[in-house]
C-alpha cells in the first residue's frame, strides 16, 4: 500500500492532499483570507451570563463573542459545584459574572452568523500525546490495538504525568522510546505552564496559545512509517519540511522531496480534478449509481441512487450492492467536504434487517479511518441512516463557495478568495508565458477588494511577487467569477488619474463592506476603489470622508 502526501504551496495558499494508493483520502487548506482559531488558547473576559440558557458570552477580541455552555465550565467549578452539575442543581450565574477573566480554547470555528464556541476543557496536542491539564485519565487511541502495546504506553504515561493533568496517547506514540515520550510530555507539560504564567502575567484579552501551522500540522499528525514520501512545490517549504522532520520524526527525513516538474503539483497527481469534483452535488460510483449530496442550515442530506447500473442478479442483491458501494464513497465524501453536524443518508430500501445491519456495520468501519469523532444512530422507521460528526468549522464547501446574490442562495458561486486565486494563478500563467511589463484587471468590487487587501498590502506583494505593475478596477456589473485582462506597457495600461489629492474632502457612498477587514468599508469613482476606514458599517450610507494617501488603483481615507 502507497501513502504519500502532497503539497502545493501558491502565493497567499497553501494545499496539501494525502494520497492512499495515489487516490485522494484527505485534503488539507490554509489561506490567508481565512483564519483559523480551532484550537487557540485565549485570556477571555465574560461580557454576559444567561442564566436561561445555562451559558455566557466571552470576548476572546475576534468580531463575535465566543459562546460558553455551563457543562464546558467543568475544570473551574468547586467540588461542591461539581456535584451540584451532577444533579442539574447548578446555574451558571452562580459560577460566573460579567468581567471575569478565564482560559478557554477554542472548539468550533465561527460559522455563519453564529460565534466560536469555547471551552475550559483545555487539550494541547503533540506529536504523542494530547495533554490535558484538568483531567486525571489516561487514554489510548483507539487504533492502538495491540494489548500489550497499550498496557506499555499506559505504564510510560502514568509514570510521566503528575498530580491531576490527563494524558491521550496517540498514534504516532506505538513503539517509541521513553525517551521521546518524555521528550513530547515535558514540551506539552511546559507549553502548558507557559500558558498559565502569560494568563495571570497579562491584564486584558489576548492570545495564549495558537494552533500550528497546516506544515507543522502535516508533520506532526500524519508522518510516520506508513508514509512513503511527501512531496512538496515550493523550495522555502521543503527546506521547512526537512527542519521540521528533524525534530519530529528523523528517521523519516529522506521521505521529504522536492517537486521539480514543469506540469502544475496538484494537476500532476489529478488531485486538482478531485477538488473541482467536491463542489458538485452528484458523485458517481463505478458501477453507475450516484449519490446526491444536500447541505442544509440544519443537516446533510445523501441520496443513494441505482443509475445506470440494473445488476445481474435479483432486485434486493442489486439494490444492496449499490447500498455497500456507496458506503465507502459516503464515507470519503464526508472526509473530504468536512462534512459536521447532523448526516441523513437515504439508502435504497433495504427489505430485511440483516441487509441493514451489514450496511451499518460496514459504515462503521468505514467511519473508523476518520480523525473526526462520528456516531452512527441507526435507522429510523422511514429507512433513513441517521449519524453525527463533529463540527468544528466551515467545511470544504463554505470555504471555497458562498451564497450566490443573484439566486437567493437557492445556488453557489467561487467564494472571492477562491476567485481571487484564479487570477493569481492567470497573472503568473501570464507573466511565465509573454513577459508583459504590465496586466490590467477589471474584476467585481469584492474580488478587488481581495486582491487589493485591507490598507494596499496585497497588492503590493503581488506586485513584488510577479516583478509587474498591477492595475486593478472594481465593476460591479461583472459577476464575481469574471475577469477582464488586458496586457501590455506601463504607459498603454496606466488609467486616467482621478482629480483628487491627499487631504481632500469629499463626499462618498459607502457601497460594501471590506472583504477581508470588517472595519472598513468600500466607495468608488468610476471604478477607483477607495478604502474608508472604520466604515464597515455604514454600507448605502453617504458619508464625507478625507483622502489620506493615493495609489495607482486604489486610495485610503478615514471618516471625516
Amino acid at each position: 500500500m502507497s501513502r504519500q502526501i502532497i503539497i502545493n504551496s501558491e502565493f497567499r495558499e497553501k494545499r496539501a492532499a494525502l494520497l492512499k494508493n495515489n487516490n485522494l483520502e484527505d485534503l488539507f487548506f490554509e489561506r490567508d483570507t481565512y483564519q483559523k482559531i480551532a484550537g487557540n488558547i485565549y485570556r477571555g473576559r465574560v461580557q454576559d451570563v444567561l442564566p436561561g440558557m445555562q451559558a455566557a458570552f466571552v470576548d476572546i477580541g475576534i468580531a463575535r463573542n465566543a459562546f460558553l455552555h455551563l457543562n464546558d465550565l467543568y475544570p473551574i467549578l468547586s467540588n461542591s459545584q461539581k456535584s451540584k452539575l451532577s444533579k442539574k442543581e447548578l446555574n451558571v450565574k452562580h459560577v460566573l459574572q460579567p468581567g471575569q477573566w478565564l482560559i478557554v480554547q477554542v472548539v468550533k470555528e465561527p460559522m455563519g452568523s453564529k460565534g466560536a464556541k469555547v471551552t475550559c476543557k483545555i487539550s494541547i496536542p503533540g506529536r504523542f500525546f494530547v495533554y490535558i491539564p484538568s483531567d486525571n485519565k489516561i487514554g489510548v487511541s483507539r487504533r492502538i490495538t495491540d494489548d500489550e502495546e497499550r498496557n506499555r504506553l499506559k505504564s510510560i504515561a502514568g509514570d510521566l504525568k503528575n498530580g491531576k493533568e490527563g494524558l491521550i496517547i496517540r498514534t504516532n506514540a506505538h513503539s517509541e522510546s521513553y525517551s521521546k515520550l518524555q521528550n513530547d510530555y515535558n514540551f506539552l507539560s511546559g507549553t502548558w505552564k507557559r500558558i498559565r504564567n502569560d494568563f495571570f502575567q497579562k491584564n486584558n484579552i489576548d492570545l495564549l496559545y495558537q494552533e500550528e501551522d497546516l506544515l507543522k500540522n502535516l508533520i506532526r499528525d500524519y508522518l510516520d512509517e506508513n508514509i512513503d514520501r511527501v512531496v512538496v512545490d515550493d523550495k522555502k517549504d521543503y527546506q521547512r519540511l526537512r527542519d521540521l522532520t528533524s525534530i519530529f520524526a528523523p528517521d523519516l527525513k529522506n521521505r521529504v522531496a522536492l517537486y521539480q516538474r514543469n506540469i502544475p503539483i496538484l494537476a500532476a497527481y489529478n488531485i486538482e480534478k478531485e477538488i473541482e469534483s467536491l463542489l458538485q452535488r452528484k458523485v458517481w460510483l463505478k458501477s453507475g449509481g450516484y449519490l446526491v449530496i444536500d447541505q442544509t442550515e440544519a443537516l446533510v442530506a445523501i441520496d443513494v441512487n441505482t443509475g445506470k447500473f440494473t445488476g445481474k442478479k435479483n432486485l434486493q442483491d442489486t439494490i444492496v450492492k449499490i447500498n455497500k458501494e456507496a458506503v465507502a464513497e459516503i464515507a470519503r465524501q464526508i472526509k473530504l467536504r468536512d462534512i459536521g453536524g447532523i448526516i441523513i443518508i437515504d439508502f435504497i430500501d433495504m427489505n430485511n434487517n440483516s441487509d441493514q445491519q451489514s450496511v451499518t456495520d460496514l459504515l462503521a468501519n468505514e467511519l473508523k479511518k476518520d480523525r473526526t469523532k462520528t456516531s452512527i444512530l441507526g435507522f429510523t422507521q422511514l429507512g433513513l441512516l441517521e449519524m453525527t460528526r463533529k463540527k468544528v468549522r466551515e467545511g470544504f464547501g463554505s470555504l471555497m463557495q458562498k451564497d450566490c446574490h443573484c439566486c437567493g442562495g437557492t445556488g453557489k458561486v467561487l467564494s472571492e478568495s477562491t476567485v481571487a486565486m484564479k487570477v493569481i494563478r492567470k497573472i503568473d500563467e501570464i507573466t511565465t508565458r509573454d513577459k508583459y511589463p504590465a496586466v490590467s484587471l477589471e474584476l467585481h468590487p469584492e474580488v478587488a477588494a481581495v486582491l487589493i487587501g485591507a490598507g494596499g498590502e496585497k497588492l503590493e506583494e503581488l506586485e513584488n511577487k510577479f516583478g509587474i505593475d498591477i492595475f486593478i478596477s472594481g465593476n460591479t456589473e461583472l459577476n464575481y467569477e469574471d475577469m477582464v485582462i488586458e496586457k501590455g506597457s506601463k504607459e498603454e495600461l496606466q488609467p486616467d488619474f482621478l482629480d483628487l489629492d491627499v487631504g481632500d474632502r469629499i463626499t462618498v457612498e459607502i457601497e460594501d463592506q471590506h472583504a477581508s477587514n470588517q472595519n472598513a468599508g468600500i466607495a468608488r469613482i468610476d471604478g477607483y476603489i477607495i478604502i474608508v476606514n472604520h466604515a464597515g458599517n455604514m454600507v448605502d450610507n453617504e458619508v464625507e470622508i478625507i483622502i489620506d494617501d493615493l495609489h495607482r488603483t486604489y486610495a485610503r481615507a478615514h471618516l471625516a
